[in-house]
């Protein structure tokens, strides 16, 4: 694992998750949240214009971490790194596509939702794993029922996450990051900028600006 990635994850404690769908809107949506303290973002596979808006936000912001989302083939995640993406994550846990990206050298934080699927990414050399879908899965308490049995391994939670749940998440000693799209449910940058500072804020109030590493 890349710990320079992974701590940027740490510290920031959440990462924007976004659906561009016009690769225009990457360079203002990032700016946005940069000016409210987040310098990482999570864009998605799911439009065509994911790779391009990647390349825009890596060009124009070099300091801020960039990861796919949304990965489901190993073709999917080279070409997201080739347009500056820094690590990929997937929605659920494929043993090909781990293969792929530990042979591409492509840091992957896969999903799981169960119990075996966390054994499987285990037993994989994967320690860092996306909880997904978080709210649906079965949340906060889920989530620390699970965790409890795998200390080792650190859970990013998503799906559902908002200002409300934020820092129930953060307070599992295993959770290293949220991934959220909250901020991103207005076309207004300003409000943009006003959630992620109100998540930093929530962040900040949770743990220490420090590192720790899988």
């Amino acid at each position: 694992m890349d710990k320079t990635y992974f701590g940027t994850l740490y510290v920031n404690g959440i990462v924007p998750v976004a659906v561009i769908k016009d690769e225009k809107t990457a360079v203002p949506l990032a700016a946005a949240i940069l000016e409210g303290g987040i310098d990482c973002i999570e864009v998605t596979f799911r439009t065509p214009t994911a790779a391009k808006s990647i390349e825009l936000i890596h060009e124009n912001f070099p300091e801020m971490l960039i990861g796919a989302g949304t990965i489901l083939t190993g073709e999917q995640a080279e070409t997201a790194a080739r347009a500056g993406a820094s690590f990929v994550v997937s929605p659920g846990l494929s043993l090909p596509l781990i293969k792929e990206c530990n042979a591409a050298k492509i840091p992957l934080i896969p999903g799981v939702a169960t119990a075996t699927e966390v054994i499987t990414a285990m037993e994989n050399g994967v320690t860092a794993v996306k909880f997904f879908p978080a709210k649906q899965a079965g949340g906060v308490n889920y989530l620390k029922a699970i965790s409890a049995v795998f200390p080792d391994v650190k859970f990013m939670p998503t799906g559902g996450i908002d200002l409300e749940n934020l820092a129930d998440y953060l307070s599992i000693s295993t959770v290293f990051c949220c991934g959220g799209s909250f901020m991103f449910k207005t076309d207004d940058y300003k409000k943009i900028t006003e959630l992620s500072k109100a998540a930093a804020l929530i962040v900040k109030s949770k743990r220490e600006k420090r590192y720790f590493y899988v």
